[in-house]
């Protein structure tokens, strides 16, 4: 696996991280709540309405990465469906098809499911409890007690 390199790389990743996904739950909830009013208000269990659901539950949980990898991947594939289904037929360009953002978070999603959430999350916080023992003859776990 590679790993981002630079002494600020995790803690930049961890920044794209949640400004993405504050943006993106803007989305969500324009679609839902008319916050901030997008000029959508799709009925109940309609395609727009499930992916506004998806894009308030995905947001918060990349906001608190948890989750972060699975989620991020979902929410590229969003991104990448929301592109070829609306923006794509308009104009085979994205700035005259309006789908710029759309591609941007996809692929802004697909680099974190592929790197990670970095520091500042809760996956990163989970993994750092989990702390092995090892014995250093054997490299077999430890019992506990």
């Amino acid at each position: 696996m590679t790993k981002i390199e630079g002494r600020w790389a995790g803690e930049a990743l961890s920044l794209l991280r949640i400004v993405a996904a504050l943006l993106f739950l803007l989305h969500g909830t324009g679609k839902l709540f008319g916050l901030p009013p997008i000029g959508l208000d799709p009925p109940p269990l309609s395609l727009f309405w499930i992916a506004g659901v998806i894009e308030i539950i995905g947001s918060l949980l990349l906001i608190a990465g948890l989750a972060s990898r699975p989620v991020a991947f979902l929410l590229s594939g969003e991104m990448a469906i929301a592109y070829w289904m609306v923006h794509a037929p308009q104009s085979t360009f994205p700035i005259l098809n309006k789908g710029e953002s759309a591609i941007l978070f996809c692929f802004i999603f697909l680099l974190i499911a592929a790197a990670g959430p970095g520091p500042w999350s809760l996956d990163a916080k989970r993994k750092r409890l989990v702390v092995e023992i090892e014995d250093k003859a054997t490299g077999e776990p430890m019992p506990e007690g």
